[in-house]
């Protein structure tokens, strides 16, 4: 196969190769997105391999003298002549001009999103260890004014001025 149909195919096949859908499926969280996922991926193996089987390959060639003995040369070469003379227009992408813009502005919102989700799964993690690390239930005054000694002065300056909320 040459010619348009064979890019395709090709851009399709390497396309294929470089997604890494482990990766992308350790990140879903709910049961919904993965079943979304598992169709998509779904989809995508069998549009690609579709384009694998029906599009790379190239047709088999006519035996005209096959043709010349059962029907006459006449009737089989006006045929070959017609078939020959069939041009297949090439393809011209006028659709990826047009969305290409829009698909990159979303691949660079997609890294803000991205950016901006790591930070707070990092301020998240980092508040999970805090309370963690709290204890409140087993913790003594001590051990928490050492961890806050702001709230300590607060507490030693209120009860130096007998000042007890009330």
């Amino acid at each position: 196969m040459s010619g348009p149909g064979k890019k395709v195919v090709d851009v399709a096949f390497k396309a294929s190769k470089n997604i890494n859908w482990e990766g992308m499926a350790k990140l879903l969280v709910s049961d919904e997105a993965c079943k979304e996922f598992a169709t998509l991926r779904r989809t995508f193996d069998k549009v690609n391999s579709t384009l694998q089987t029906k599009f790379s390959q190239e047709p088999e060639p006519i035996d005209w003298e096959y043709y010349r003995k059962g029907i006459g040369s006449r009737l089989v070469d006006m045929y070959k002549e017609a078939y020959e003379s069939v041009e297949i227009p090439k393809f011209v992408d006028t659709v990826t001009p047009q969305y290409k813009p829009k698909f990159d502005a979303l691949l660079v919102e997609l890294k803000e999103a991205e950016e901006k989700s790591l930070k707070k799964s990092e301020r998240l993690e980092k508040e999970i260890a805090e309370v963690q690390e709290l204890k409140i239930s087993t913790m003594t005054a001590d051990e928490y004014f050492e961890k806050h000694p702001e709230l300590k002065k607060k507490f030693d300056d209120e009860i130096r001025n007998d000042y007890w909320g009330y």
